[in-house]
């Protein structure tokens, strides 16, 4: 059986890690693309997510999901964190600005408030099962339709149908329960 790229990496095989960047540099960079707001962020984002992969490819172990989900999963991660240190971020600088100005909500505003759902949407996201995630995440955010995405995972189409239907399904009622939860806590 063919060694995985992360169990040479695992083991400190300096090519095996410019082979991981080979392989798995353009789905990284396009998630990256997707979650990230600020062109200048995109390239940080991805760095920091191969270094994320060499300090973890210890912990992959392919007979609990393949090499491709598990670069996804560590990407998604990554990603998800520098959002919310984002929208954190953001937040504190508005709470600053509220005291300075009662003018209709600006585009810093209107641009927090997609951050909170789009950070909402990646935390329903987050508890999905793991091969939903990844069709989701290969579906909406790199585009990619369910026969490529059956090509690129290996995954068979019908199961790649399902997992996208049921993901869709538990991101809705996640979604719909976050917003009457907050919708009660405002009344």
């Amino acid at each position: 059986m063919a060694e995985f790229i992360l169990q040479r990496v695992a083991r400190g095989d300096a090519q095996a890690v410019r082979d991981l960047l080979d392989r798995y540099g353009g789905l990284v960079y396009a998630l990256a693309r997707r979650f990230c707001y600020e062109p200048g962020e995109i390239d940080d984002a991805t760095q920091d997510i191969f270094l994320a992969l060499w300090k973890s490819a210890v912990r992959f172990d392919p007979t609990v999901g393949s090499e491709e989900t598990f670069v996804a999963m560590i990407a998604r991660r990554r990603l998800i964190d520098r959002r919310r240190r984002s929208s954190r971020r953001l937040a504190s600088t508005e709470d600053a600005d509220v005291g300075q100005s009662m003018a209709p909500a600006s585009d810093n505003q209107r641009r927090f408030a997609d951050n909170e759902l789009a950070a909402r949407a990646l935390e329903a996201m987050a508890e999905l099962r793991p091969e939903q995630q990844l069709v989701l995440r290969l579906a909406i955010m790199q585009g990619l339709s369910h026969d490529q995405i059956a090509k690129v995972t290996g995954i068979p189409l019908g199961t790649v149908k399902t997992h996208v239907r049921r993901g869709l399904i538990a991101l809705r009622e996640s979604m719909g329960r976050a917003a009457s939860m907050m919708h009660n806590e405002e009344s």
